[in-house]
């Protein structure tokens, strides 16, 4: 029996991804957490967690523009090496418990984080083609956010009983994250590096199946790959498109940074900062599950479109973001607090709305990767840059107004970017479907489905 070594390549990424993040993921889960017990031993220090992340997303947004451009040149195995990097570099910074070096390590990390991101993009799609890439995905979703899961799972043992993060806890959980990170870099350095010609080997199918030479993305440089990121970005599909990704960014700046903190700090929860931890575990639950169920699926998804995935994530997330503003306190990202939300605050409340928003997370964010590779298989990372741009902006804007507004005013403005971004994703899907319809009457399929750029 052949094996398919791009389909191994792409588990490869999933594992390397999923040990970085682990890392990364955990400790942006818990990070105002343990500043707040840093601040209680040492009032000089006076760093922010949201502030942080902020810096972190707004660094990535503004990279994002250059990253196709050394991607061009270095490649995306190495793009993603050298991002990588920096994500341990921002674990490290923990360890001096200094504002400056924190806050440096975030604006440094946002650009590794562009490196990262748009090279995964791109290695993913020169591993796939039309007639898997919805599967290639799911797949590389699933076990990516098995970061959640590992991670958190840690976190909840650790804090079992602290009211407060000791700084004897503390250097166990910088230490920990800190080789867990390393091991995900060895991880990419293993990891076959695989070029635009081997992508044209493949000899590439368009999600309906057809043969086309689409697959290979022409050679580019640096000059000529931020040319194209300009194009790419004012066309109809990636105007409607951005709005789904400006979605994205808030949503999962609130599940990843903002929600989970919250329900630390909510003490109408007994032991409440363990909690914290257990919500981190079903939020990777439900993008595990998410990502697995569709990666599963993936066939299905070509046949059927992705309106129902789509469907299926806007009404998890509705459910679980209406569940959050009844359960949490507004005043909740703020600290400790003992007030409680509309009804009498509920930890299984709390935990299964993680699990719903994550789900429902799963759900767009498979999606997203499903419509570039297949929409733009040309220009797997312009694309791709693109929406971690837009979104990372979204993030930062987030964390940016997060220290200073309730949990109840950053969920009214999600529920409403949440409807604008499942309708414009709809209409993208809708184009995309009458794009392949005349491709397949007129067996152009370079033309048909570059249409945008005429």
């Amino acid at each position: 029996m052949e094996i398919d070594r791009k389909f191994v390549n792409v588990l490869i990424l999933g594992v390397a991804f999923m040990l970085i993040f682990t890392a990364f993921q955990t400790m942006g889960n818990i990070q105002q957490t343990v500043i707040k017990s840093i601040t209680q031993e040492d009032p000089s220090f006076i760093a922010d967690g949201f502030t942080s992340l902020a810096i972190i997303y707004a660094v990535l947004s503004i990279s994002n523009w250059i990253s196709p451009s050394i991607i061009s040149v270095i490649g995306p195995k190495w793009s993603m090496i050298v991002g990588g990097f920096f994500y341990s570099l921002y674990i490290g910074s923990f360890f001096l418990q200094q504002s400056w070096a924190l806050y440096t390590c975030s604006a440094l990390l946002g650009f590794g984080a562009a490196l990262i991101w748009t090279g995964q993009g791109n290695y993913l799609t020169l591993n796939s083609d039309g007639s898997n890439i919805s599967r290639n995905s799911g797949v590389f979703w699933a076990v990516f956010q098995c970061s959640f899961l590992f991670g958190n799972l840690f976190v909840f043992f650790l804090f079992q009983g602290r009211e407060q993060i000791d700084q004897h806890t503390r250097t166990i959980l910088y230490g920990v994250l800190l080789v867990v990170g390393f091991l995900g870099l060895v991880m990419l350095v293993i990891l076959p590096a695989v070029k635009d010609s081997d992508a044209s080997r493949n000899t590439p199918k368009s999600e309906d199946g057809v043969v086309s030479t689409r697959g290979a993305q022409a050679p580019q440089g640096p000059l000529d790959a931020f040319l194209r990121s300009i194009k790419l970005f004012f066309t109809k599909d990636m105007g409607l498109l951005s709005v789904a990704f400006f979605y994205i960014g808030i949503e999962y700046s609130f599940l990843s940074g903002v929600y989970s903190p919250s329900i630390g700090f909510t003490l109408e929860f007994e032991d409440s900062k363990r909690l914290v931890g257990l919500s981190g575990i079903f939020i990777g639950v439900g993008e595990i599950a998410g990502g697995a169920l569709f990666g599963i699926l993936g066939s299905k998804t070509v046949r059927y479109g992705r309106d129902p995935i789509i469907l299926t994530g806007f009404l998890t997330q509705a459910l679980g973001f209406f569940l959050i503003f009844l359960n949490i306190p507004n005043n909740a990202p703020f600290g400790d607090t003992t007030d409680t939300g509309f009804i009498t605050s509920s930890p299984f409340v709390a935990i299964f709305s993680s699990f719903l928003v994550a789900f429902g997370d799963a759900c767009f964010n498979t999606q997203v990767y499903s419509i570039l590779g297949g929409i733009y298989p040309n220009d797997s990372a312009p694309a791709f840059a693109l929406f971690k741009f837009v979104s990372s902006m979204a993030s930062a804007a987030s964390f940016f107004y997060s220290p200073y507004i309730g949990i109840h005013p950053q969920l009214i403005i999600i529920g409403i970017l949440l409807l604008a971004g499942t309708v414009c994703f709809w209409l993208v899907e809708w184009r995309s479907v009458y794009k392949r319809a005349h491709l397949i009457e007129t067996s152009n399929p370079d033309s048909a489905m570059d249409k945008d750029f005429d």
